[in-house]
């Protein structure tokens, strides 16, 4: 069986892009009876409008922050008020240690030398930054059991702010990481910069 699908391509990635990318990401959900979303989220304002997209009464909505520490050690990006607001609508927060870095991060810049799991993050970026965060982000979600890796997700990843790039996954957990299947690219950014 065949089955024709419209991919949305942006001219640039950014933020500029996130209301049409959740709008699409919904149509989505809508027509494959998806109901996990996972969204990236750095300080709240993306998850904030994911929220007024993906009611959680209606959706599994899940926003990905980046890990304490990310920008700065012990420092949280993500605002407490948002969190409590999202947690508080029905929606979860999961802010945990990154699927495509954690501590071979800390190897690279001790030791100036690349691992395993950042070159598999580097070979991602290839389709775009928004591609590797929302692969990395269904992996999360379905480590911290938030997820089933036995139904489609819809992932919402960004480059720098906002959200520029959604894709249909078939999730798998980090340690059966190349049981994950991407199926389908809802949008993305035709250039990296």
């Amino acid at each position: 069986m065949t089955r024709k699908e419209i991919i949305t391509y942006f001219t640039k990635p950014g933020e500029e892009n996130t209301d049409i990318v959740l709008e699409l990401a919904h149509e989505r959900a809508i027509s494959r009876g998806i109901k996990d979303i996972i969204v990236a989220s750095t300080r709240g304002k993306t998850a904030l409008r994911a929220l007024d997209v993906f009611n959680p009464s209606k959706f599994n909505l899940i926003i990905v922050t980046h890990s304490v520490g990310f920008k700065e050690p012990g420092f949280q990006e993500f605002s407490d008020e948002i969190r409590d607001l999202l947690i508080e609508r029905g929606a979860k927060v999961l802010t945990s240690i990154h699927a495509l870095s954690g501590v071979e991060r800390a190897i690279r810049k001790m030791l100036n030398t690349w691992g395993p799991v950042e070159l598999m993050a580097q070979a991602l970026r290839v389709f775009g930054e928004g591609a590797k965060v929302a692969i990395e982000i269904t992996v999360m979600a379905a480590d911290a059991g938030l997820i089933s890796i036995d139904r489609d997700v819809i992932a919402i990843g960004g480059t720098g702010k906002g959200a520029d790039s959604a894709f249909v996954i078939k999730p798998a957990n980090s340690s059966n990481f190349f049981d994950l299947f991407v199926k389908e690219i809802i949008c993305k950014p035709l250039y990296h910069f």
